[in-house]
């Protein structure tokens, strides 16, 4: 999925859920950074202190996406969650191990990754966190039937897509003669698109076809659903979705119309329907609010935490750096983390921790 779905969609979902403006907003822009935090390392500050940051993804064309150690850190907790053939703790899947870690959507082990950060409902980063278990949740969808490392699994062929313009479907072909077997490398951003009808041959031989925009709406009913029991704090509890028909057929219909290859220009269009007072509803009311999303730069999270994005070899420590956004992000993701790795995955035989 693209910065429409992970943005604007996430927050809408978030209200649609119960969330106030600026709970929101820290869920949704948390959601979406998954996909924008590309560095790790140590960042030091001039005190001595010292602070960890964390990778979420890569660059597209990154070589550490063709690692299989660095696909197992990245790609499998944040991206493309393991589904265990969405078998219950205990059971395998049939075939090898490898059949353990194909993504599968609203797996059981997906389920169990977003109840996982219950745990942290009181915590400072407890709003950061729940947005990154919804952008891997989300991805389940979007990625499933594909493997987060490069193996012959994410092999496809025969591609075929309606609603797509000339240009990308030449690009889907070169890809899937050209790009290495990674996630979904090969099929491009074809998963990604929310208004594409679309077919394949996996890895496995099997004929798969997909309808991106029913994917994408049940994801979001199923966002809501946790986001709700999230706010009750309980992850076994009723949650009815998206309630309002007004809601459901919104969201459809912007999955369908707007077709734009560009991600950015689907989000804009996506702010626009949120900010014009007439697309949606939340208890009672027309949405009238434009979130903000500023990946870098000033007005940034990290801008804000670190008073610059340029990479310093010592930082002066803003003051309420200890308690900004883009600080409690990375501690989310690194608890996020060590939970998929050492807690959920383990809890089904998938040791890549």
């Amino acid at each position: 999925m693209q910065i429409d779905f992970h943005h604007a969609v996430t927050y809408l979902c978030a209200r649609m859920a119960g969330f106030v403006a600026a709970e929101a907003e820290i869920i949704a822009y948390s959601a979406q950074y998954v996909d924008n935090a590309i560095l790790d390392g140590i960042i030091r500050f001039t005190s001595g202190a010292r602070f960890s940051r964390l990778a979420t993804a890569h660059e597209m064309l990154d070589l550490e996406n063709m690692d299989y150690e660095d696909g197992l850190k990245v790609w499998q907790p944040f991206h493309f969650l393991a589904g265990n053939g969405d078998c219950d703790a205990g059971i395998d899947p049939a075939g090898k191990f490898i059949e353990k870690l194909i993504c599968r959507s609203d797996s059981v082990v997906a389920r169990h990754m977003v109840r996982a950060a219950f745990a942290d409902h009181a915590k400072p980063y407890a709003l950061h966190r729940l947005g990154i278990a919804m952008h891997v949740y989300a991805d389940t969808w979007a990625h499933q039937g594909f493997a987060g490392i490069k193996h012959e699994v994410n092999d496809i062929s025969e591609v075929e897509a309606s609603g797509f313009g000339a240009g990308g479907r030449i690009r889907a072909k070169l890809l899937e003669r050209a790009a290495p077997p990674v996630g979904h490398g090969q099929a491009g951003v074809l998963p990604d698109m929310p208004f594409l009808r679309w077919s394949y041959r996996n890895g496995l031989g099997q004929s798969i076809a997909r309808d991106n925009t029913e994917l994408f709406c049940d994801a979001a009913d199923h966002m809501v659903k946790w986001m709700q029991r999230f706010r009750a704090g309980d992850p076994e509890g009723e949650a009815p979705g998206i309630t309002d028909h007004r809601n459901a057929a919104a969201i459809r219909r912007l999955f369908t119309e707007l077709t734009d290859e560009d991600g950015g220009i689907r989000h804009q269009a996506w702010l626009a329907a949120i900010a014009g007072g007439h697309t949606f509803i939340v208890d009672g009311q027309a949405l009238a609010e434009r979130p903000d999303y500023t990946p870098n730069g000033p007005g940034s999270w990290k801008w804000q935490a670190l008073g610059r994005d340029s990479v310093l070899d010592v930082y002066e420590m803003q003051d309420g750096f200890a308690t900004s956004n883009w600080k409690r992000f990375h501690d989310a993701a690194q608890v996020h983390r060590f939970t998929v790795l050492h807690d959920v995955l383990p809890a089904y035989g998938i040791l890549v921790g």
